[in-house]
Formats: C-alpha cells, structure tokens, sequence
C-alpha cells in the first residue's frame, strides 16, 4: 500500500497516539502501584558519574574542573537505530551541519569549534581521516556504544595533543563492564523503511574474563536529500551499514591483564549530485573501524597500561577521488597514587598516512598529496588532587610533529568547595591543531591547495560555579578562547574556487549552563549555551563564524517506574550563519522527541522513539546564489524495536 504524504502523516499521527496512549495506560496502572514499589525497585539514574577521559584516570566528574558529560548505557537506549551523532546533537553545547538525512555528510560544532578540532578517540585510539579531519560519526551505530564521554574546551590539548582545541570525545564499545553472561537480540522497523536487527553475545567468568560480540545491519530507504530538484536528485537518498564489534580482557594475574577491542562498519550512503554524475544512485561506499590491543598492571598504588591500536577510514564516492586513512598508535600510560594526590606520565607514537586514488584526473594532472603521512612523537604528565576542600589539576604535554616541528602545550585548573554541594573554579589551557592535508595539497575543480598555511594555536579560560547533591546536578560555566591562525575555507573570488586561510585572530566565548534533577519517580532539566564565535580580524571582524548559531538549548521531563520509563524534550538551534559576512542566514528551528522504554518481562524490553512531533520543515544546511541548495532534514519519524536477553 502506498500512502500519500498527507495520508502517511496522518497515519503516523495515529501511530503516535496510540503509542501514548499504551504509555499512558502504563503509567496509570503502574501509579496504582507505585505504593507497594520501593526505590530499589527502580532504574536507578547516576547523576556523579565516573569519567576516565578528563584525567585518564578514573574519576567523579563532582571533581573535575573542566567541563564533562557523560552518555551513559540508559540515556544511549532511547537512540536504538540511530547514530552517535544523533546523540550528540542533543548535548550541551553541540550543533550539528548535516547533507540530508542518516549516513550524509555531516559535521558537528562544540562552543563554536568544528569536529575537526574535537579529537575522537574509540576505545582509547585515534578515530578520523586525515584528509578531511573529520570522524565519521554519522555512520557509528549507538546501539553498539557502552558510553560516551565528553570533555569540553581545551585542557584536553595538554592531555591528548593536536586536534582537542575544541575538546575530546571517547567512545567505549560495549562489553568493558559485562557483570554476567548474556545473549540479546534486537528488531526494529522505523520511518522510510528503517530496518535494524542485531544480536550481542556477552560472556563472563568467575575469574574475571570477558568477551563481547555484536553484529548489527542497519538500513532506511531514506529522504530525498536536496530539496525540491528535478531529476536524479528528486529521488530517495538511502544508508544501509554492517556493523560488528569486539571486546574482551583477561586477567593473566592478580595484578596484570590484557585485552582487545574491536569496531568494524561498512556503509553505502545515497546523496544528491545536482544532477550531475551516474545517475539516480549516486553513492558513497565507505570503511570505518579499529582495532586494538592492550596490556595493564595494576597494584594498590601503580597502575601501568600499554595498548597499540590502528584506525581505518575509508570513503570513495564514486564520482570524486577516494581516500584511505589509518592512524597508527602505541601508548604508555602510568599512574602513581602520591601521599596527596595522583601523579600520571606517559609516552605516544602517532603516525598517520593517507592515500589518494584519483578517479577524476585533470590536464593538470592526477591529483596527489605532497606529503602523505607524518609521524607524532609524545610525551606528557599530570598531577591531580581531589581532597574535600578543593580539587587541582596540572598537565603538560610536548610534541614533536615530522611536518610541522615541536609544540608545548599546558593546562591549570583549581575549584574551591565553598560548601559541601558548592564549588566554585576556574581553568587554563593552550591548545594547537595541525593543517589536514586536504587543507594543505588537495585541488580539485572547486578547491587550491595552500601549503602556507600555519597551525592554529588558543589560549583559553574557563570559569564555574556548580552545585552537585543527591537530587540535581547544576553548572553554570563561562569560556572565551582566543584563536589565532584559525583555518577556514573561504571562497576566492578572482579564481572562483575555495582555498583554506588562516584567519589572524578567532574569539570563542560564551557560557553553557546545564541542570539535571532527579526526584522521585521524575527526571527533569534542561541546558542552554550562547556562543559567540566570532572574526577579530580582517574584513568580517565582529561577525560570527558560518554554521555556528549563538544559542542552542534543550530542555526535558520524564518519568519512571518499575516497568517503563517516558521522556519528552524540546531541542532549540537558533539562527545561524551560512556566509562569513552574515549576510544570509539559516532559519532557527524547535523540535520536540518523545522516547521511551516498556519492561514487558524482566528479558523483553520495547524501546520506542519519536523525532520532531510538531512536523517541522528545517534544515542544518543551504546555500544562496548560482548554486543554490537546501539540504532537507527529515519531518515526523519514528522508531520501535524490540529487545530479548537472555541471562
């Protein structure tokens, strides 16, 4: 049966409704209840979480300085068939520049910095391409992610190296915290024939011995991905994925163990041509993964991990060049537990190399990197303390870059507990990015190459103040960085093509507030962050950075109980800039979700979830004048899927 898009859209609301309508029959028989249901009967939410990737050492995120955010295991059900970068659009502090609907193109933005200045790590290594800079977040499914960590601004930069200007982000794959052995599996149907079926396999022992397996396929028939065009462009963009994961540890002693992680996706993305090239199947096949090895000891205060990894990104679209990036890593990391305080130092091999295969040669010639790989040389170290009275961190990182010499950078951060539920502190740090080598050797029919260009440097400062207690958990924090050489590509009229240009002098500043509570049987919050993120320098000075909107915000409410849990939210981009005079701008835009979870057993579970209620018609996306195109985002979409598990 085929519907129009009236009839679907009110079919769907039907679906909608009746979906409600079974969570609010839910809720008033689990209210009749609730009386004979005692706390621990319920999902339990963490608010003081523990986060690894702000010290790399395991720590209450009540203690430390610099901004975080952890996506644990709960809050990543409610996105089952969705990607990772749906789920950090809906952070503090993120926005997102997307080519259609799932598996396109896409970028993310964090306090005004693009993702290729937030460095990605999975499992401890490397996540990117190194033409680009980009990870390919877009084509992660979430339904394979134990937890993501996020560590805002830039005291990441003296822990981690080039690319945290902006922050550092970590995902962990699942099974690094399997308690029992356990099989699961996983159907779900969605809008625009959205398939996702999985199973996981979970095994633990007695000994301490674990191993995770998982293997998904994720596939939609898609949206049209450029608006009203005719022809090859005016059909359906789709995305389909093969996903497989891997994650086991050993312990061979009492003191030492070692381990390997794993995290395969091969896709197919559909996208719009303008028309132009092969056809109405127009496709990106692409290559993403990892693999990585580790070995730990471990005694009461000594704690010593060396680990070695290798990432993959892999992308040929068909009517471009195709590139292949691996980033290989070797790490050695220890932790000393000081009378007062912890002392960490380590050591890092970093060598990235990417190759080119020209599939559109030009009389000029085959299209070729200059430079194809460079090697990183690292050392750093750190000291922490977490006392009742005060929290300090101190790091110091140097390193020694093949292509562009030596850079030293360094963080400072001290808060002061002003009351038992009350601290107030502030943060220094420097940070630095290295040129891609897309930015410093591609050309192309729309792109110069600029092999003069300089690398990025920041200064930057934050400032809080947080109340944390049993209930809630609120900050209010205020950043500024100062960019200078910041890279952008920018359209040279007198040769009609773009070029990357450092521009002298960036500022990004603002000020990010988040609140989470939780009482009772209710969880509600919201956050909020203005950023300005603007030129200092040159003909644009005072005007804010393209694709980068001033405010972002969301807010939420749900509730649950013993057999089901239900959120509503409202995620609010404002106007943002698509030109770097401001002269044209994207509309803002307010979607409201609704998810949830129903227990039917103690091994099923009904996971369901619904994107943008209110039907609006926005886009993260478009451009103005000869060429002008409106990337489409997708209207009232919904996803359902069921889960069994086996313990």
């Amino acid at each position: 049966m085929v519907l129009s898009r009236s009839s679907s859209t009110t079919y769907l609301r039907l679906c909608i409704l009746s979906a409600l309508g079974v969570f609010a029959m839910s809720a008033t028989a689990a209210t009749t209840e609730l009386d004979s249901v005692s706390d621990n009967d319920l999902p339990q939410v963490e608010l003081d979480e523990i986060i690894v990737t702000a010290t790399r050492t395991p720590t209450k995120t009540s203690n430390v300085i610099a901004q975080t955010r952890v996506v644990n295991k709960e809050e990543l059900r409610r996105f089952q068939g969705q990607t990772v970068m749906e789920v950090l659009r809906r952070q503090p502090g993120f926005s997102i520049k997307q080519d259609g609907g799932m598996g396109t193109n896409s970028n993310f933005y964090l306090r005004g910095y693009d993702s290729k200045r937030v460095l990605v790590f999975i499992d401890g290594i490397r996540y990117g391409s190194m033409s680009s800079g980009q990870p390919a977040l877009g084509l992660l499914p979430a339904d394979q992610i134990d937890r993501i960590e996020i560590l805002y601004g830039a005291s990441g930069s003296s822990i981690y190296g080039s690319d945290a200007m902006g922050g550092v982000i970590q995902i962990f794959t699942k099974g690094s915290d399997v308690e029992q052995t356990n099989f699961s599996v996983t159907a779900g149907v969605g809008s625009h024939d959205h398939y996702v079926y999985g199973a996981a396999a979970q095994f633990a022992n007695t000994q301490g011995a674990k191993l995770s397996l998982s293997a998904s396929r994720n596939q939609t028939k898609g949206i049209s991905a450029l608006e009203n065009r005719p022809g090859n462009d005016a059909d359906d963009d789709g995305f389909k994925s093969n996903n497989f994961a891997l994650n086991a540890s050993i312990p061979l002693t009492k003191n030492i163990s070692v381990g390997a992680t794993g995290l395969f996706a091969k896709s197919t993305t559909e996208f719009d041509n303008f028309s132009f090239g092969p056809g109405p199947n127009a496709e990106t096949d692409q290559e993403n993964g990892l693999v990585s090895a580790f070995s730990q000891y471990e005694n009461d205060k000594l704690t010593v991990r060396l680990s070695a990894g290798q990432s993959l990104d892999k992308l040929d679209n068909k009517v471009g060049d195709a590139f292949e990036t691996k980033q290989k890593q070797v790490n050695l990391i220890s932790s000393y537990k000081l009378p007062v305080g912890n002392f960490q130092a380590g050591a890092e091999w970093l060598q990235q190399e990417v190759e080119l295969t020209d599939n559109t040669p030009s009389s000029n010639g085959k299209d070729q990197y200059k430079v194809n790989d460079r090697d990183i040389k690292s050392g750093f170290a750190g000291y922490q303390v977490n006392e009742d009275a005060f929290d300090f961190q101190a790091n110091v990182r140097f390193d020694d870059n093949s292509q562009f010499g030596n850079e030293t950078t360094f963080g400072l951060g001290y808060a002061v507990k002003l009351a038992p539920s009350l601290r107030l502190g502030t943060s220094f740090a420097t940070g630095y990015r290295a040129p891609t080598l897309n930015d410093l050797y591609i050309e192309s029919e729309y792109y110069v190459p600029n092999e003069d260009l300089k690398v990025e440097k920041s200064k930057n400062i934050e400032v809080f103040i947080e109340s944390n207690t049993a209930i809630q958990n609120t900050r209010l924090t205020a950043f500024n960085s100062d960019v200078d050489n910041l890279i952008d590509n920018r359209y040279i009229d007198t040769i009609k093509k773009y070029q990357a240009l450092n521009i002298d002098q960036a500022k990004l500043s603002g000020y990010s507030f988040t609140s989470d509570w939780q009482l009772s049987n209710i969880l509600l919050g919201g956050q909020y962050t203005r950023t300005e993120a603007e030129e200092r320098s040159g003909i644009n000075k005072g005007k804010q950075l393209v694709y980068r909107p001033e405010n972002t915000g969301l807010i939420y409410i749900g509730y649950r109980a013993a057999d089901f849990d239900i959120r509503t939210e409202a995620e609010y981009v404002g106007k943002t800039y698509n030109v770097a005079d401001n002269s044209t701008f994207i509309d803002d835009y307010t979607l409201f979700n609704i998810s949830g979870n129903y227990y039917l057993s103690p091994n099923l579970t009904w996971t369901s979830r619904i994107n943008n209620l209110t039907n609006v018609d926005y886009s993260t996306n478009e451009s103005f004048g000869e060429y002008a195109s409106r990337y489409n985002q997708d209207g009232t979409n919904f996803f359902t899927s069921l889960t069994y598990n086996w313990f």
